[in-house]
């Protein structure tokens, strides 16, 4: 949970290890975030950067023009979604919100998907030999009816790591959705070059050792499991490890050759007549000690609820194991163990405690932060409480009509229905970490917190709760948290729980969470406290009146403040109550999509997660509980991989339709654009952290504009065939990203069009620069003429490579010609060299002598490094036969560069020039004022530039 914003301006999204802090005074100073390879995600596939995303956007456009894929997308209609993902070029997603894909039909869910997906093999990109590797992973039906399939696909008896077939499918038989990005002609390689890691066991020790764990030994709950992995360089052999043994749980995929991490996604999302047999009673609080309401402790049987085994000497249910891991250690001590009392059972009292500086009369102080093991007084009564509200939230969310039951892979133990994988009842810690410091003390890594890690089904999640109050510290300007416990305060509990719910139903074909990204996580945060303030409110524990600003997230630990998020979640747009102040970066009032990255004056996924979290309290008001909990909880299950929030929206309006016939579709559209995710909305995917908002309702009628334009050359004015022009900005998932090519004079002409504005509309061919503009479409005929700068160093305008020292990870799409493929998005990547060893260099042919003009560079890390990887100090000299060479340019790369095409300042050599050597003399390391001593960061393993890009004219 980290309840509160963390400082990091690109913080990860499922999890965030930094103490709390006010959500108003978190700094934010660096205009670029130095990660290291720590961090708790990897993706290489991914494109994080803006810079990078619309890299991506342009070989989107460039698959969206397929012949299948645009018959498919004028089968679907105007509101079709037709999301094809750039580094397979096959659909992530192909479904409708306004209509199923297919009719009603008795045949099986699992034949009703794969009859479609045959019928489009040209559009899914797919050959039937491709569906024979398919294998049925999961069919499960939700209490909607819905089933809810995916297909792995495999290779040489592997599984293919993130990308297969989803589907969802009707009760009644319609296709609701098919997804999956799946790979065409997958084919595991033949065999390992040079294996690194051969074993299990050698695959755990690097997973461990990346974590920075003090021993690499295997611990338990650490498995390894062999996978192949798509990267944009092709299918590698790796291996799958999760690490729940680990002081932070993750999931690695490593490449099994060379080791590198290839995906890591941290599995932890943080926050804030007398009888002889024991009794089974419990002191417990609804809401929090000295609450409004649900304030008071009340006497419930532990047993009769189903909670625990009648006669239970310990808090070990089938749905939860509870005791208090005040070493951290991960392991129940018999110390630690929360004890039957025999005739009274688990029924501890509070025992309250005054601290001086702190408002202990009007909340409810539970230890003294500079007294020793002063926690020990409400330890057992506090674990009690924990468990009692993990079990209570266990069973509204497992009800109708949210449904996270034992097929949707929900944390029991036993599952009695035979359904999902069962042994995996949660591992509760409250009191996590109290005594990790001398004295008795939490440490600082263990308060104001508290986070949920949550491993795919079958193997247990850990939810770990802090006190609060940072020991040595005065209040409030030390610290402006009370003396207490997150596992005392309602909230804070079930906003840890529904991390496991959201993190178990947004998976991939293989099981696992697609919460990576900056609106995926941030979804996530937003799920925690919407499910969290829902019950509470249904319960009347939490209410909500027609005033703004009533529904505050850790009310209790906050003493009334809004220290965890920087306003309440009942905030509506265009508010001036001052209890909704917002913030300086997005305004007073509720949010709306376009403040996403500017809440807390950096992308961060808690603050930016308000924008979802109050949209979704808009919804609640608009339906009501019982009906958004119902189409929320289905549209987790209907989404694509990694959504953005605009494919939730649509997977929301999916929802409706399927369950309720499109009755509130209306209602459903009304309220996300108020919120600035309508129609005309655009992100370029879950990594954008700078969408763009449109407040636009769906249009009616037909779509009556028309686009047309001319491409010439900057500098020549000669008409340029072949260049593709595309909505691309426009990726609201909408089939509408319509797309042309050139003719031989330069023309394009795009039809039907809805009139709005469309932001990043694309242009971009081979062998030239790609350029995006915004677009304002009337009815009639619309122009927009582009000029494209010719980059004669782009591999697809005919540039080679001649020579390199520097081709270590060309088969992960990150070698020498990924610096010049014209994209940002992936880039050169190479192992830095020894002292004294030769620099990594790149030689590039061009296709034509040319009188340079310009040469640019974007120095920026790549294939998954950060930034500390970026090239700092470099030379560039040219060659016009390839054998002598002239100086063109040296410096030094900085931070404000990267991401970004810097022009070197040339000196010479620009003449008739036919070679360009670009050598990577050192990286920015220090320019972050870090060493390796302080961690492993990527610029002490590698040297990385994105993009090399030459302009000119032919010579002569």
């Amino acid at each position: 949970m980290a309840l509160v914003p963390a400082v990091a301006a690109d913080a990860a999204p499922t999890r965030d290890a930094s103490p709390m802090a006010s959500a108003r005074s978190a700094g934010h100073g660096a205009a670029a975030k130095l990660s290291t390879s720590t961090d708790a995600t990897v993706d290489v596939r991914v494109a994080r950067s803006r810079t990078e995303q619309q890299a991506a956007q342009r070989r989107l456009a460039t698959a969206v023009v397929r012949p299948g894929v645009q018959q498919l997308r004028d089968a679907l209609g105007s509101q079709g979604v037709l999301d094809v993902d750039p580094l397979t070029g096959t659909p992530r997603e192909v479904a409708k919100v306004n209509d199923f894909l297919t009719g009603r039909s008795s045949a099986k869910a699992r034949d009703v998907a794969l009859r479609y997906v045959r019928s489009h093999l040209a559009a899914f990109g797919l050959t039937a030999k491709d569906l024979q590797g398919l294998k049925l992973q999961r069919d499960y039906v939700d209490v909607a009816g819905i089933h809810h399939l995916s297909w792995l696909q495999t290779s040489d008896g592997l599984a293919l790591f993130g990308n297969g077939l989803k589907a969802n499918v009707a009760k009644d038989g319609r296709l609701i959705s098919v997804q999956g990005s799946p790979v065409a002609n997958l084919a595991a390689p033949a065999a390992l070059r040079a294996p690194g890691l051969s074993s299990s066991r050698q695959a755990v020790a690097a997973a461990r050792r990346d974590l920075t764990q003090a021993s690499t030994k295997p611990a338990k709950g650490d498995v390894a499991t062999q996978v192949l992995f798509r990267t944009p360089g092709g299918t590698r052999r790796a291996w799958q490890v999760v690490t729940m043994g680990a002081s932070t749980p993750s999931l690695h995929v490593l490449d099994a050759e060379s080791g590198r991490v290839l995906f890591k996604q941290s599995l932890t999302s943080d926050a804030n007549a007398k009888d002889t047999t024991p009794a089974t009673s419990a002191k417990v609080f609804e809401n929090y000690p000295g609450a409004p309401k649900g304030g008071t402790a009340r006497t419930v049987d532990l047993a009769k609820l189903g909670y625990l085994p009648k006669g239970a000497l310990s808090l070990f249910g089938n749905n939860a194991h509870t005791y208090t891991d005040v070493n951290d250690d991960d392991a129940a001590g018999a110390s630690e163990e929360v004890t039957n009392q025999g005739a009274k059972g688990f029924s501890w009292s509070l025992v309250r405690t005054n601290v001086a500086d702190e408002p202990c009369t009007s909340f409810v102080c539970t230890w003294d932060p500079s007294v020793g093991r002063s926690w020990a007084a409400n330890r057992q009564r506090t674990a009690v409480n924990n468990f009692y509200l993990v079990n209570k939230f266990h069973d509204h969310l497992a009800k109708a009509p949210i449904g996270f039951t034992e097929a949707a892979g929900n944390f029991e133990l036993i599952n009695s229905s035979g359904k999902g994988k069962g042994g995996d009842p949660v591992i509760d810690e409250p009191l996590d970490g109290a005594s990790t410091a001398p004295g008795g003390l939490p440490d600082a890594g263990h308060i104001d917190n508290a986070n949920m890690s949550t491993p795919p089904d079958g193997q247990s999640p850990r939810m770990q709760m802090y006190l609060f109050h940072q020991p040595g510290t005065t209040y409030p300007d030390g610290d402006p948290f009370i003396a207490s416990a997150g596992s005392d305060e309602a909230d804070v509990v079930y906003h840890e729980y529904t991390h496991g719910l959201s993190n178990r139903l947004v998976v991939g074909p293989d099981g696992v969470s697609t919460l990576n990204s900056q609106q995926g996580g941030s979804m996530g945060e937003a799920w925690s406290d919407w499910y969290a303030f829902d019950f509470l409110n249904a319960q009347g524990y939490a209410p909500d009146t027609s005033a703004p600003g009533e529904v505050r997230v850790g009310d209790y630990v906050g003493a009334g403040q809004d220290l965890i998020r920087t306003q309440p979640l009942d905030c509506p747009v265009g508010t001036t109550s001052t209890k909704c102040p917002g913030t300086p970066g997005a305004g007073p009032g509720g949010y709306t999509y376009g403040d996403f990255g500017k809440i807390i004056g950096a992308p961060e996924v808690h603050a930016d997660g308000e924008i979802w979290g109050e949209t979704l309290w808009d919804l609640r008001g608009r339906l009501g509980s019982k009906l958004t909990e119902s189409l929320v909880t289905r549209a987790m299950e209907l989404a694509p991989a990694d959504p953005s929030y605009l494919d939730m929206r649509n997977a929301i309006l999916q929802a409706d339709l399927t369950i309720y016939s499109g009755r509130d579709v209306s209602a459903i559209w009304k309220v996300f654009a108020k919120r600035g995710m309508g129609y005309f909305a655009g992100t370029t995917g879950s990594a954008d952290v700078a969408p763009v908002e449109n407040f636009s309702l769906p249009p009616n009628g037909v779509p009556t504009g028309v686009l047309k334009g001319t491409v010439t050359q900057v500098g020549t004015g000669q008409a340029v065939p072949g260049v593709t022009v595309a909505f691309g900005g426009h990726a609201s998932g909408f089939v509408e990203n319509l797309a042309a090519k050139t003719d031989a004079y330069g023309r394009y002409t795009i039809k039907n069009v809805y009139p709005g504005t469309y932001p990043d509309v694309l242009a971009s061919g081979a062998g030239y620069l790609p350029k995006a503009v915004t677009v304002k479409i009337v009815k009639g005929t619309n122009r927009q003429d582009y000029a494209l700068v010719r980059d004669w160093a782009a591999s697809n305008g005919g540039a080679t490579v001649s020579d390199t020292n520097a081709g270590e990870y060309a088969d992960y799409g990150c070698g020498p010609l990924a610096l010049i493929d014209t994209s940002q998005g992936v880039g050169l990547s190479a192992d830095l060299p020894a002292a004294g060893a030769p620099a990594k260099y790149v030689t590039v042919k061009l296709p034509a002598a040319v009188d340079v003009s310009t040469i640019q560079i974007d120095p920026a890390g790549s294939c998954g490094d950060d930034i500390s990887a970026s090239t700092g100090d470099y030379r560039v000299e040219t060659s016009t036969d390839g054998t002598t060479w002239t100086p063109a340019a040296a410096g030094h790369f900085t931070p404000a560069q990267i991401h970004t095409l810097a022009p070197v300042a040339l000196t010479g050599g620009t003449s008739g020039v036919q070679y360009v050597r670009y050598t990577m003399l050192g990286t920015q390391l220090a320019d972050f004022g870090v060493s390796c001593a302080d961690a492993p960061y990527s610029g002490c393993s590698f040297v990385d530039s994105a993009e090399l890009v030459v302009q000119g004219v032919p010579a002569g």
